[in-house]
């Protein structure tokens, strides 16, 4: 296969940019510099398309596309072109390397009492976010029929559930934001870019999975892709009926609340209620709010370290000035709403960076637990609501907790929740960063109306649940407050306007990662329960949804060698 790297097209407002139209222009591109006839192409496959516009207003766009050729020789003809953009190349082709014999599933012990011998082949999955899913969805596909037990309800009944909680205030904490089908993902922007390498073509196989379960094409393509919570929505629910459909089952509202472990360390059942459930292979795929399943695997001294995570406040900004800042078009009609990206190092060492930025999106209560608050970022497929927003947040480490406990950061978070609920008594609490950053410095509060860039001054919030102007900057402790002021102050060297007074700081975001490592050896397994798979970004194996997709392909690898080596 022949690879074109580096095709730029300048960009015109005047044109679309879907798929049909990139397509054919990649194909007359392709011919051009290729020098071949129509006749000696045979597929084109669109790579990867990127933005360059570090010349604004003069804006590109960046292809990358694979060929394959027929009739002629590949390397001949790369070797005419005589361009280090052309290459051949043998792309990875994710194979998943088990496949469970029909007759071992169908295989039942002669002692009917050995129950967990014979529903040996049935792996069971803790959780139903992209990591359960996925993994999941692997299995099934193979053969091995996994029974998925999920704490939250189904994708339907869940997004009922979580809209009269942002209308009412009244939360149901077993299926919320963070819990249900889908996962916290869910209810995000939907973003599938991930900094894991991709050489075993796990990230290809999964982007694949989501467009056939009802994703947009191009995010097999896009630099940066994005579903969307309304279309995420529907894709997991086709993933789920998928896996039902080859002899999976999926449970819903259906928490675990125990693993029963042997003497020796292996895994025998795990139990739901008042239902034990056989098993000898689990998935632990439960998210990194599953706090109540944390301290359960500490009484079954599961072994587990506590880890770094990031804390910080959702920060919004009218979306035309990031656009502008990105594009030097305020309102572009043939572009997406502008991302970004900072990051920097305050001068006592701590990382400060955004995260989950959200283009059009709408900052949302994220609680899962009463009498707690947590924020989180989320947009729709069409990133139309006026603000852009995202977290900035701060690095912390188990010296920070307070407490050697391996749980210290779950209790971390849960001290900074409590006072996020009390400062906007249950609303979300927001502030001005100019009033945040004169209460930090000790200076009087007075907001400044300097040059009003479109429309900051004054700028109201775009949120989903309740919010209330309030005392932010007393969520965090002094030195991680003056960290956030110190990132903030330097972003807006970055983007003009950014640490503009008007900026609003909302909070607390506190589930950026897991706080906690299930500790897992080289064949997948905890390092001290046989059979127990973490797995995930509640395990600390990911952070977000290719992440945690790609390492619940990974596991279902795992899970099936060891029910295939019986």
């Amino acid at each position: 296969m022949i690879r074109i790297n580096q095709i730029k097209v300048l960009h015109d407002e005047s044109k679309s940019y879907d798929y049909d139209s990139i397509y054919t222009l990649m194909k007359s591109k392709s011919l051009k510099i290729l020098r071949i006839a129509e006749k000696n192409i045979e597929k084109i496959e669109i790579i990867r398309h990127s933005i360059d516009a570090r010349k604004k207003p003069e804006i590109y766009h960046i292809f990358m596309v694979n060929i394959q050729v027929n009739g002629v020789s590949e390397a001949v003809v790369v070797k005419k072109c005589r361009d280090n953009n052309i290459s051949v190349v043998s792309p990875v082709k994710y194979e998943f390397p088990y496949e469970l014999d029909e007759e071992k599933a169908n295989k039942t012990s002669e002692d009917n009492k050995n129950k967990v011998e014979k529903e040996f082949c049935r792996p069971v999955i803790i959780g139903a976010g992209p990591a359960g899913l996925f993994c999941g969805y692997m299995l099934a596909m193979h053969g091995f029929k996994p029974l998925i037990f999920e704490r939250g309800s189904d994708v339907d009944k869940r997004t009922e559930l979580v809209e009269h909680f942002w209308e009412s205030g009244e939360l149901d904490e077993h299926s919320n934001v963070q819990f249900g089908e889908g996962g916290a993902g869910t209810f995000s922007d939907g973003k599938l870019n991930t900094m894991v390498k991709d050489k075993d073509g796990r990230g290809r196989k999964a982007l694949e999975i989501f467009v056939k379960n009802g994703a947009p094409i191009d995010i097999l393509y896009d630099a940066k892709p994005h579903i969307g919570t309304d279309i995420l929505r529907k894709v997991v629910k086709n993933m789920r009926n998928y896996i039902i459909n080859l002899g999976g089952e999926v449970r819903f509202d259906s928490q675990v609340d125990d693993i029963e472990i042997s003497k020796d360390g292996r895994v025998k059942a795990v139990k739901v209620g008042t239902e034990k459930i056989p098993c000898t292979e689990v998935v632990l795929a439960i998210g990194h709010s599953a706090r109540d399943t944390f301290y359960m695997l500490k009484d079954r001294k599961v072994e587990m370290n506590p880890k770094p995570f990031a804390v910080g406040f959702r920060v919004e900004h009218p979306q035309k000035l990031i656009n502008f800042s990105q594009y030097g078009i305020a309102e572009p009609k043939a572009l997406s709403p502008a991302p970004y990206k900072l990051t920097t190092t305050t001068d006592s060492g701590r990382g400060v960076y955004s995260f989950c930025m959200c283009p059009g999106g709408y900052v949302v209560n994220a609680s899962s637990e009463k009498e707690r608050l947590a924020v989180n970022g989320m947009s729709y497929s069409k990133r139309d609501s006026k603000n852009a927003n995202s977290a900035i947040i701060i690095t912390v480490d188990p010296k920070d907790f307070g407490s050697d406990d391996v749980l210290s950061g779950v209790e971390f978070q849960r001290n900074l929740e409590e006072k996020a609920f009390r400062i906007g008594n249950g609303k979300i609490p927001v502030e001005y960063y100019g009033d945040f950053k004169a209460s930090v410095s000790g200076k009087e509060n007075s907001l400044q109306d300097d040059e009003d860039i479109f429309g900051l001054n004054g700028n109201l919030p775009s949120m989903k649940g309740d919010y209330v102007f309030a005392d932010v900057h007393e969520i965090l402790p002094d030195d991680l407050n003056n960290a956030f002021v110190q990132g903030m102050e330097k972003f807006g060297k970055m983007i003009k306007g950014y640490n503009s007074d008007f900026a609003l700081c909302s909070g607390v975001e506190s589930r950026t990662s897991s706080p906690v490592r299930i500790n897992r050896n080289e064949i997948g397994q905890s390092c001290n329960v046989e059979g127990l798979f973490p797995c995930g970004e509640g395990a600390g194996y990911a952070g977000g949804i290719m992440s945690a997709a790609m390492d619940g392909m990974k596991i279902a690898e795992f899970v099936a060698r060891r029910i295939c080596e019986k």
